[in-house]
């Protein structure tokens, strides 16, 4: 079994509910073009010209719909292992948007995440009447503390209010799925998962649901700051992209 999560059906939510409400004609789903943005007077500093083209890329930050309308994706999979035991697991991969400004998308799209992680389940569970372990990785795009981060890690948001969503398509602000971050429950979080000469920080994450049947046992050992490898910025020879790779060996019990 396997499933794409489309985190642009977010901004199409936005779409339907702007027809809904002021029966307005039917928008583009492309990116909207450079040209329509409003007109920018033009001025020498270059700084403000950097601005101006990374403000182009993202778009108009006034618009929820150009605002999570971000060419990200999700995979949903569940494997059974072939052994004795026939036990299921739930693996889900993911790439969360770059922008460290626009935190509010990254934490729509986590949400998204465990909304749909959580409706997979219960259909594998339904299907094959058991309770299959469960494991999260992908680039998040968040630090550790991040609003992400602790997102995944709690299952809430913190930001809601009156426990009524704010999210597109309603999205619940609780998750049923409990996880934890692997690194930091075998020892801690990587010194750093990118590595860049404009930013060094942990990235990337593997969330596994503490369970009697899924017990880490080992790690993926990253590279110190210091190291020969990393010291002048990936990617390099060494490493061919500006992230690490990160890993883990699971133990999986008799007992499904």
């Amino acid at each position: 079994m396997k499933e794409t999560i489309e985190y642009n059906d977010l901004a199409s939510s936005i779409q339907d509910d702007i027809h809904l409400r002021c029966a307005v004609g039917p928008r583009s789903t492309s990116e909207p073009k450079h040209n329509s943005l409003p007109t920018v007077k033009k001025i020498s500093d270059a700084a403000q010209d950097i601005n101006e083209k990374i403000q182009n890329e993202r778009g108009d930050p006034n618009d929820p719909y150009v605002r999570l309308k971000r060419d990200c994706v999700g995979i949903l999979a569940a494997f059974r292992l072939l052994d004795d035991f026939q036990h299921l697991v739930v693996l889900a991969n993911t790439h969360i948007y770059w922008d460290p400004e626009w935190a509010d998308v990254k934490l729509a799209q986590a949400k998204y995440l465990l909304y749909r992680l959580a409706q997979f389940k219960a259909i594998v569970v339904e299907r094959f009447n058991c309770e299959p372990a469960v494991v999260v990785a992908g680039d998040f795009n968040s630090t550790p503390g991040d609003k992400v981060y602790q997102f995944m890690l709690s299952g809430h948001d913190a930001t809601s209010i009156s426990g009524q969503s704010t999210s597109p398509l309603d999205l619940p602000d609780h998750s049923p799925i409990a996880l934890k971050s692997l690194y930091a429950f075998v020892k801690e979080e990587p010194a750093f998962t990118n590595c860049t000469p404009g930013f060094t920080g942990t990235l990337d994450y593997i969330f596994f649901a503490d369970t009697d049947h899924l017990k880490p046992v080992s790690t993926l050992q990253l590279p110190d700051p210091e190291s020969s490898d990393v010291v002048e910025g990936l990617p390099n020879y060494k490493h061919p992209s500006d992230h690490l790779p990160i890993g883990a060996d699971f133990e999986i019990s008799s007992e499904a």
